[in-house]
């Protein structure tokens, strides 16, 4: 048997007790995570509006 971390265990039990909360971490994940497709115009305007970053940013001259 492997090792499993106390906060592991206790998270384990507390989603089996509570499974509403799969939903509401979904919805979380989905928030900051899981983009939506971009349309081809839009990547290219996106790529078109970069600034390109000075080789050693930190010169100030």
């Amino acid at each position: 048997m492997a090792y499993e971390s106390e906060y592991t265990k206790f998270m384990r039990g507390w989603m089996q007790q509570h499974p509403e909360e799969l939903e509401v971490q979904k919805s979380g994940r989905s928030l900051w995570w899981d983009r939506g497709t971009r349309s081809l115009d839009e990547q290219a305007r996106l790529a078109n509006a970069k600034v390109p970053q000075r080789p050693y940013y930190y010169d100030t001259n």
